[in-house]
């Protein structure tokens, strides 16, 4: 083989071997391009890029509720109602003005049974203090409230099977209830409801829940509550806010007397967070005892009394509930909620057997004032509203809360 032809191959092995070393490294380049693309583009751990973004999760749950004095719409408001053109919905045409839909929950205290066939005249009704209120109104009642106590001197007016027929129409209407006549009656006292609630996510979405919440009725006119009976509240207490109603005391009194204020400031000793009270027909002071809100008198809210300003105009009470916590135990008891809205339920019996423990709540409140003057219930005005803070001593109070309750 001559020199020539050595020299051409040896040039083509050279040419081989560079193509072929091209070749390698492009492959070799192209597979590490892409292990890299794929480790900066896409997620790991077997994810989708649609499950890259964390599940939005609950951070905190919030309720709007008002606290009103004595709804009744018998006697002279009937009359009133059946002459006019709004026939049922009469008693309720202005409430509108306090913004309804602002609102989770309006919860009153219904002074009277509702039993169908009842004919007393208004005069009679008056007479003889034995009162009713016809079911008719129910409906439109239903727009505005949603939670009433039964625990007061008028709700058996019309015998123990008129009081079992009031439950049956609240029931109807989707009103939930809670409280009995009798304070003796320790199963009927207290009630788990479900207040509805807002729940608010980590990505600042919302969304409408039921809350359980322990609220206690206590009639106290014709005989005090035993201690046995105040005590129903501190099983409540253990896990869930417990919201006390008491409608006891002397009617027509700008003040509670000392046999009043011992009751109400026991029923916080024993496991209340909240008392708010009725049954004077007048606004009465407020105070907080041992850092938390008593409310001794509301007033009347829907009444047909219109005698003195003093039996037209009412304190209504704001409360905004909040509660915090791990965002599974907010699950847990918002989902529990759902299960709440019934008379009788098994809520604080599953709350215990599920291991679920208190949230984290905060109480922050208003007084809001309201006159039922010329018939109708409507907003007070600016005077009468500062009249209203005076009579409730509102300043001072608030003042006086420790957290973590606290002024609106």
């Amino acid at each position: 083989m001559t020199l020539q032809v050595k020299s051409q191959r040896r040039w083509w092995v050279w040419i081989v071997g560079i193509v072929a070393t091209i070749g390698v490294l492009f492959v070799i380049g192209s597979l590490l391009w892409l292990y890299f693309a794929r480790i900066n583009h896409e997620p790991t751990s077997g994810t989708t890029k649609s499950e890259e973004k964390a599940t939005p999760y609950i951070t905190k749950l919030s309720s709007n509720s008002l606290f009103t004095g004595n709804i009744y719409w018998g006697r002279y408001l009937n009359d009133w109602s059946r002459v006019s053109d709004l026939k049922t919905a009469y008693p309720f045409s202005r409430l509108k003005e306090f913004n309804r839909d602002s609102y989770q929950n309006w919860i009153a205290g219904l002074e009277c049974p509702l039993a169908v066939g009842v004919n007393l005249t208004s005069a009679q009704e008056e007479d003889t203090l034995s009162f009713n209120c016809s079911p008719e109104y129910l409906p439109e009642a239903a727009k505005w409230f949603n939670i009433v106590t039964l625990a007061n001197n008028h709700t058996d007016n019309q015998g123990v099977e008129a009081f079992t027929e009031t439950q049956k129409h609240l029931d109807e209407h989707k009103i939930q209830y809670f409280g009995h006549y009798d304070p003796r009656a320790l199963e009927d006292l207290c009630e788990v409801v479900s207040i509805n609630a807002i729940a608010t996510y980590s990505d600042n979405a919302t969304k409408n829940v039921k809350l359980p919440v322990a609220l206690c009725g206590y009639h106290g006119v014709f005989r005090i509550p035993t201690e046995e009976a105040l005590a129903v509240m501190e099983k409540y207490s253990e896990i869930m806010p417990v919201i006390a109603m008491p409608h006891a005391g002397a009617e027509y009194k700008a003040e509670p007397d000392e046999l009043k204020t011992n009751l109400y400031r026991s029923m916080i000793d024993h496991g209340a967070d909240i008392v708010i009270g009725d049954h004077p027909h007048w606004i009465q002071s407020t105070e907080a005892y041992k850092g938390k809100l008593i409310v001794y008198s509301m007033g009347n809210f829907i009444f047909d009394q219109q005698f003195n300003k003093e039996v037209t105009r009412s304190a209504t009470i704001r409360l905004l509930l909040g509660a915090t916590g791990k965002a599974e135990d907010l699950v847990a008891w918002t989902a529990l909620g759902e299960k709440c809205g019934s008379y009788h339920d098994t809520c604080l019996d599953e709350a215990k057997e599920k291991g679920l423990t208190k949230l984290d709540f905060s109480y922050k409140y208003d007084a809001i004032g309201s006159t039922n003057a010329n018939r109708l219930t409507h907003p007070a005005s600016v005077s009468e509203q500062r009249e209203i803070l005076q009579r409730l001593r509102w300043d001072q109070t608030m003042n006086r809360l420790e957290p973590p309750h606290a002024k609106l």
